[in-house]
């Protein structure tokens, strides 16, 4: 935080992101991020489906610039207890149905982007795609 400067506004959501995100209006919105939230979701008892699908409807409603951080936990090995497995499959999912809705995903390893998914682009004016 402390490097992103004065013209920064910071808002804690640790549990209800759907609601802050729809005070946001048109602002560029950097949620950081998706791993801690849903950990705190599980944390609390929450329906970690439904925030998931919640979220989802808000990003679509969202008239504002976003930009997700999530963690991808499921690499290494299999959790060997329910809990961890639970919120690893999880943290699958919502970036599953997070990255399906955004225009461009990015996976970072070891400070190396990799693109898996890059923008659309749209057809020249006067053109229609085919």
């Amino acid at each position: 935080q402390w490097r992103r400067g004065a013209g920064w506004g910071t808002r804690e959501a640790p549990l209800d992101l759907v609601e802050v995100l729809a005070e946001c209006g048109k602002d560029f919105v950097l949620i950081d991020c998706i791993t801690i939230w849903l950990g705190n979701l599980m944390h609390h008892g929450r329906d970690v489906a439904k925030a998931i699908a919640d979220l989802c409807q808000a990003l679509r409603r969202s008239d504002a610039r976003i930009v997700l951080v999530s963690n991808e936990v499921g690499l290494g090995i299999v959790p060997d207890n329910a809990m961890a497995r639970s919120f690893r499959d999880a943290q699958g999912i919502a970036n599953q149905h997070l990255a399906e809705l955004a225009n461009e995903v990015i996976f970072v390893v070891a400070g190396l982007p990799l693109v898996l998914k890059k923008p659309r682009r749209r057809p020249a004016s006067g053109r229609t795609a085919k």
